[in-house]
């Protein structure tokens, strides 16, 4: 079977300030007919850069030539292999840290933290010197970076427990970046042009510059129904947003909830630290517990991303 890559030259700019550029550049392709994003992706993928605003790609020249493994294209076996090696990848975190009294959303009471047996009254159960801490946490589902489940929404919904890990770990993601938008509607325009079939899709809103203030929840951006719908009929598998809610929290029918979890698609909200991924070439994880007619809990939501380099040649420079 012929394998084919792509030579081409490219400049990157980057949401915090920045440029790369790169000439001569060769990533592998899954065939001769991959389109100009592709190309575009593969190459980020491929350097695992993070925090990309635009790629331009010129002198771009398809031709036959065997793969050479590069990371996140056709040949990249590291996945496949079920293999996550420190030296390949490394984690991010992507959810908020949990503590007693915090404010989630507007309204909600904020978890309360008591112990249950301290580590002076162990001592007595225990022998010399070995003691241990047990606490109770009383809070509602919708608590720090939290997922919801189909349940939360339809009573005939999959629960926490009914939930299948394919639609919460390990997923391929694509990171749709608004932050800078001039309007807080994520609709079909800002979606169409990823691929987004059987992956976590994330909206990178910028939002969580806010936690823990009143502005958090003021003004934020959300994700229409026409985006939902789109989202659900292009093969979404989970969608996740770093704001306030996915909804319109002045819409009292909550669309977005309704469209996607009426789908069976989960939806994580609550999301940090987005700006540290690429658009694409991460690995998303957002898994609560196996919890019996319940619709919403925390997650330790993160992204597995690949270190940088192996698998391409060329000359790439930034400033």
């Amino acid at each position: 079977m012929t394998e084919y890559r792509a030579e081409l030259d490219a400049e990157v700019t980057f949401s915090n300030g920045g440029r790369l550029t790169a000439e001569g550049f060769r990533v592998d392709l899954p065939g001769p007919d991959a389109t100009e994003r592709e190309i575009g992706e593969l190459f980020v993928s491929c350097l695992g850069l993070l925090m990309t605003e635009s790629v331009d790609l010129s002198r771009v020249r398809v031709f036959p030539e065997p793969h050479k493994g590069a990371r996140g294209g056709p040949s990249d076996t590291s996945r496949s292999a079920g293999l996550v090696s420190e030296r390949q990848w490394h984690l991010v975190e992507l959810s908020h840290v949990i503590e007693a009294g915090m404010t989630t959303y507007p309204g909600l009471p904020g978890p309360e933290v008591t112990p249950h047996l301290t580590r002076e009254a162990s001592r007595a159960f225990y022998a010399a010197g070995t003691e241990f801490a047990i606490d109770r946490v009383s809070m509602v589902g919708n608590t720090g970076t939290y997922l919801d489940s189909p349940y939360h929404r339809y009573p005939a919904g999959a629960d926490l427990a009914g939930l299948p890990l394919s639609s919460l770990a390990d997923l391929p993601c694509v990171v749709v970046r608004t932050l800078g938008s001039a309007t807080r509607a994520i609709d079909v325009g800002a979606l169409a042009r990823y691929e987004v079939a059987s992956r976590a899709v994330l909206l990178h809103t910028g939002g969580d510059e806010h936690w823990g203030t009143p502005r958090y929840g003021e003004d934020a951006q959300y994700l229409t129904e026409d985006g939902a719908r789109w989202l659900v009929e292009h093969g979404a598998r989970l969608v996740g947003i770093d704001a306030v809610n996915i909804d319109d929290t002045t819409t009292l029918a909550r669309p977005a909830h309704s469209v996607l979890l009426g789908a069976e698609v989960p939806v994580v909200e609550h999301l940090t630290g987005l700006g540290q991924l690429p658009p694409t070439g991460t690995r998303f994880t957002a898994a609560p517990p196996r919890f019996a007619a319940f619709g919403t809990f925390p997650v330790r939501a993160y992204a597995a991303v690949p270190a940088p380099g192996g698998g391409a040649d060329g000359n790439a420079t930034s400033n």
